[in-house]
């Protein structure tokens, strides 16, 4: 899956993959994960917590690995990997393009 075929990341997008990044999780964990990280400034309710792990599912970037009950843990893939880094320095680029702005103004 390349990076075109899902676009830029939201940022809720980008906060799902993040927490991926040192454990497997299920849904209740992620949206916990993303609270805590962001200081509550971001809050996933379940319908967009749950579109985002099945696109992810589908494009490759995750890969459920435990069901018990109703309760999914996924992992992330390689490719999971790969697209949450590229973001990354995409952000760092545009946070680079804007400080290099201020201290021009």
């Amino acid at each position: 899956m390349s990076k075109k075929a899902l676009g830029t990341l939201t940022e809720t997008m980008f906060y799902v993959l993040m927490s991926f990044l040192k454990t497997e999780r299920c849904g209740t964990e992620v949206a916990e994960f993303v609270v805590q990280k962001t200081r509550g400034r971001v809050r996933l309710g379940p319908g967009t917590l749950y579109t985002i792990l099945g696109k992810f599912e589908e494009e490759g970037l995750l890969k459920e690995v435990a069901v018990e009950g109703r309760k999914r843990t996924y992992q992330l893939t390689d490719q999971g990997r790969a697209l949450y880094q590229e973001e990354v320095a995409r952000l760092r680029a545009c946070v680079a393009d804007a400080d290099s702005e201020e201290v021009q103004a």
